[in-house]
Parts: structure tokens; sequence; C-alpha cells
């Protein structure tokens, strides 16, 4: 009996046994056929993104990836045992800091391209090295061929002069050559460029620009604004289109850039489809129309390409009010307190202005407004509220312009469903009762935080003590209940984010030696927060990027050192290891 017992015993045993077996096939066939990842990022600093103006923000040691967006977030023995699969991709981050890709709100891909492979000016520290730029490439040009390019700055020379036609003639060495200023705004053209023109002393000023001119009312090469129009080099070929793309997108996503709302040419827009139908485009793109085209043509190409598109499609319509501080074209309300005659250029008389705004938002454009001076702003604001008004009561006429004092205009109340964003690029020099204008009309501020590191040395001159204190005051803006949105303006500055990262924290000037109305700083996490979810806002695009959660594309960087805990100073020599940009990595430092 004890031995049948015993034979009972085993039995049950092993029957458990098989059960369990079974049980836990049957476990892991469950498990297996849930979501398994295609990569999982493990051992990482991992800043989510959420919680990440509260001091206080999520981070975790994991991320789960598959189909190109974020799978699941957590700790790593979690991740892992829940997502693993055989074939999935593990990738050790060794304890590096990871957080949302930046999504640069401001950018100029086209042009960035186009100077990289033309004559390059940036960074000239005096007329004399400008010089010996162009004169290097004069040498190598075949006879007649135009010379163009950009990127000159005077306020970096000894003196600030402009440079005038007679400076580049000697180094052009008789080609058509045109040199627009790093801002964009202003153009120098040599005497061979303007005969090719026919620009001469008859030639009228355009509207929305000038000609400036010398004694004898002949011009001097200086062109703002509109006037750069009347001076064009030929286009480049399609080939050197491309290739001066393929340059400024892989300076992008170098520096940690993932997204991009870009400003380029229409031919450089077709360039980024022939990219992507390729599989070649590797940082997503939201690209602006131009404001002062025709409305059809505007809908023909918004029409174009599907705006589902999350790797390429276009958005809003970007207009012009202004020119730029460094060139003393900004409209401003008052003159300029270092130049008693000149209160800047408005590109548009405001009936017009008011006219094609309500037109193209009845149409369902998003409006974006370039706006540096005082002046500028309130154009834009007013424009904003007219087509905001036209909106929300299409039956209604346009609303009449205030003529009376500020105070007494009527602010104009928004009303849901309607969210057309409007945004004001720049947005340099502000009224300090039109911050809550902003609000009012849920007008997004479009800012680079890192046009202070350059305009510190000269903005109080330009603007003098009372209007300099809502200068680049990107913290009023916030306590306004303002939505930011940080990006570069590259290639009027370099699109690396770790400049305007570490301006925002700082307001000093990268020696430290020099501060701008340090009240205005924002803490790591708005700045954080501006460059990525404010930035996806300013887009329609909040829903899904700008985060690192469940559902939101794998838009990630890696980068060498945490933003969150380094000094201020350690920002400044930040490096990216990696990019992922969809879930695929496009950049991998060598």
């Amino acid at each position: 009996m004890r031995y049948r017992g015993k034979v009972i015993r085993l039995a049950l045993v092993k029957a458990i046994g098989v059960l369990l077996g079974f049980l836990v096939a049957v476990g892991f066939a469950f498990a297996q056929a849930g979501p398994v990842a295609d990569a999982i990022y493990y051992r990482g600093n991992i800043l989510t993104g959420a919680n990440l103006e509260s001091g206080v923000p999520e981070r975790v040691s994991a991320v789960a990836v598959a189909h190109g967006e974020i799978l699941a977030v957590g700790d790593d023995a979690g991740i892992v045992a829940k997502y693993r699969g055989a074939a999935t991709q593990m990738i050790d981050l060794g304890g590096a800091f990871v957080m949302p890709g930046f999504n640069d709100a401001h950018t100029h891909l086209g042009s960035g391209g186009r100077i990289r492979l033309s004559v390059n000016l940036q960074g000239a520290k005096s007329l004399a090295e400008m010089q010996g730029r162009i004169r290097a490439a004069a040498e190598k040009a075949p006879a007649g061929q135009w010379l163009s390019g950009g990127g000159w700055d005077h306020t970096l020379w000894a003196g600030a002069k402009l440079p005038d036609r007679a400076d580049v003639d000697g180094a052009a060495e008789g080609h058509p050559a045109i040199f627009t200023r790093v801002d964009g705004h202003i153009a120098i053209a040599d005497s061979a460029a303007l005969a090719t023109a026919n620009v001469t002393g008859h030639t009228p000023d355009p509207p929305g620009g000038k000609i400036d001119r010398d004694a004898g009312g002949n011009p001097t090469g200086i062109l703002r604004e509109t006037a750069q129009g009347l001076v064009k080099a030929p286009p480049p070929s399609p080939e050197l289109r491309r290739k001066g793309l393929e340059l400024a997108i892989e300076d992008a996503i170098s520096h940690g850039v993932t997204s991009v709302q870009d400003f380029s040419d229409w031919d450089d827009y077709l360039v980024f489809e022939q990219m992507e139908g390729e599989g070649k485009l590797p940082l997503r793109v939201a690209e602006w129309l131009p404001f002062a085209e025709p409305l059809e043509l505007e809908k023909q190409q918004a029409a174009q390409h599907p705006a589902t598109d999350r790797m390429l499609h276009t958005t809003m319509l970007k207009g012009f009010m202004d020119g730029s501080l460094g060139s003393r074209t900004a409209a401003m309300n008052a003159p300029y307190s270092d130049d008693s005659g000149n209160s800047g250029i408005p590109r548009y008389e405001q009936a017009k202005l008011e006219e094609m705004a309500i037109e193209r938002a009845q149409a369902g454009f998003q409006l974006g407004f370039h706006a540096i001076g005082d002046r500028a702003v309130e154009m834009a604001l007013d424009a904003y509220a007219a087509a905001e008004a036209a909106v929300q009561q299409p039956s209604s006429p346009p609303r009449a312009r205030a003529t009376g004092p500020r105070s007494e205009m009527i602010p104009v109340k928004r009303v849901p469903p309607h969210d057309l964003r409007y945004r004001i690029e720049h947005s340099q020099v502000v009224e300090a009762e039109d911050f809550n204008r902003y609000k009012q009309l849920g007008v997004i501020a479009s800012m680079q935080p890192n046009h202070l590191l350059t305009d510190m040395a000269w903005a109080g001159q330009r603007l003098g003590p009372e209007r300099e204190k809502y200068a680049y005051a990107w913290k009023s803006f916030l306590d306004a209940g303002v939505p930011l949105a940080f990006g570069t303006d590259y290639p009027v500055e370099p699109i690396t984010p770790f400049r305007g990262v570490y301006c925002a924290v700082t307001r000093e000037n990268e020696a430290g030696t020099m501060s701008f109305h340090p009240e205005q700083k924002l803490t790591i996490g708005e700045t954080l927060s501006a460059y990525t979810q404010g930035s996806a806002y300013a887009e329609f695009a909040e829903g899904w990027k700008g985060k690192l959660a469940p559902g939101y594309v794998a838009d990630f960087v890696v980068l060498d050192r945490d933003l969150t805990v380094v000094g201020a100073h350690e920002i400044l020599g930040t490096t990216v290891i990696r990019t992922v940009v969809g879930g695929k990595t496009v950049y991998l430092q060598h």
C-alpha cells in the first residue's frame, strides 16, 4: 500500500508539473500575442516630457518603440518583460540623457543650404574678412558668373558701418554679386549686379522696401526689405538645390532637431517631396506658404500633399510686417533711440493687410506674421482681431479699425470651435498692454531665444531703456498665459538648439560677461517645453509629438549630458549622441 500511495503521489506531482508547464506556455504565448517592440532603449535617464514645467518632470529608464511610435515607457524590468520579442533590438543607453526631439519652430532650410554652397559670410569679423571670402570665390568662378550668398553682420565690425557697392566691386572682380545680411532683411549688391538689374538713381523704392542712395541720389548697393527683389541672382540648379538641402538637414539632425517648421522656396518643397518619395527625408518638415501670394495659388499648393502626412505637409501662411532690429528696418511706434529719423519700414497698409487676413482665415488657413518692432506687432494683432471677428461671425462686416487710443479697442473673445492658432514670429519688441491681446486672441508667440545672444550688445542702444524692458520678453508672455514656441531662425542663427536653451535660462551672452533683463529668464522646464510641446502646439501636432508617451511618434534625442541638472554654461557644450525620428536612428555620433 505504501508503494501504491507513493506511485499515486508521484503521478500527481508529474501531472501538476505538466499542468504548470502548460499554463506557463499558454501565458508566454498570450504575452507574445500582445504588442512586441521593434526596439527597446533601456538603462537610460529618460525625460518623457510629462509634467515638464512643474519642476518634477517624469523620468523613466526604458522606452519601447514599435512601428515608429512609442509603445510604452517605464522601468527596465517591466518594459523588457512585457515588450521584448525574439526580434526586438535592444539598445543600451548606458545611463545617457534622453528627451523628446527638438522641434525648431522657425527655419529656412533652403537659405541655409544655399549659404553652405555659395559665398558663406557668416561670422566674418570685419569688412576685410568679408571681402577676402568674396575675392576667393570670384577667383574660382567662370567669367560673368553671379556670386551670391549671405550671412554678413556689420554689427560685428569695428565701427559697425554698412558696406557699399564700392566695397564689393573690387572683391567681386567684375562678377555680378549680391549678398544678404545675416537676418535676410537687407542685401548688398555690387555695381555689376545693379547694372544687370537696371537699378539706377531713377528707380523708385518698391512698396515695403527702400534703396539706399548716396548724396547724388545713386544707389549705394544696400537694398532693404522688398527692394532686395529688384536684384536677383539666377536660381541654383536642381542638383545644387538638393545638395544644399541635404547639407541643411544633416546640420539639423546632427544637433538633435527632429522636426522643423520651415519657410523655403516652393522649389525647395518639391525637393522635400522627392526626398520623401525616395525614403531619404530624415526629419519632419511642416512647410509654410507665402501669405502674399494669390489665395487660389495658396489653396492649390496646400492641396498638393496630404495634410495627414506626418513627415511632410504644408501648414500656415507666412507674412512679413516689417524687417529686423539689426538692419533698423523693424517697424517701431517711435524712432530708434540711436537713429532719430528712422522708425523702420512697415510692409503693409493696415486696411489691405486686414482684408487679406480675413480672406485667408475664412479659407481655413493658419496665419503667422513676422513682426519684430512694436508697431509691427500691433499691425499683426489688429489684423488677427479683424480676421477673428470675421471667422466667428461670417455674416457680419469686417471690424472697423480703431482710430482712438489703444486702450479703447475692444478685444475679441475667442469662441470654440474655431482654433486657427494665429502666430507672431519673433515678437521681439512688445508694448506692455499687448501681452494680454496675445492671450485674448489666442496668438502664439513663436520666438528664438538665440537672437538675444546676437542682439544683446546693441539692442539697448536701438530701443532705449523703456522699450527694452519688454524686448525678448519670454517670461512676460508665459505670465500672461501666452503659448511659447521656440526655434532658431536658421540660418540667421546656427540651428543648434542648445544656444537658445542656454540663453533662455540665463539671459547672458555666451561669455557670461553681459546680461539683458534677467527678470525675463525661464526655467529649464519651461524652456524645453517651449522647444518641444510648445512648438508642436504651434503646428497643431500636440496630440502626436513633443512627448515620449504611448501613441506619440518615436522622435527623441540622446545627449551627452542632462540639460536639467548641469550648470547653465555647460549647456552650450552639449553633444548629440543619437537622433531618432519615427523609431529610426537618423544620426549617430561617430
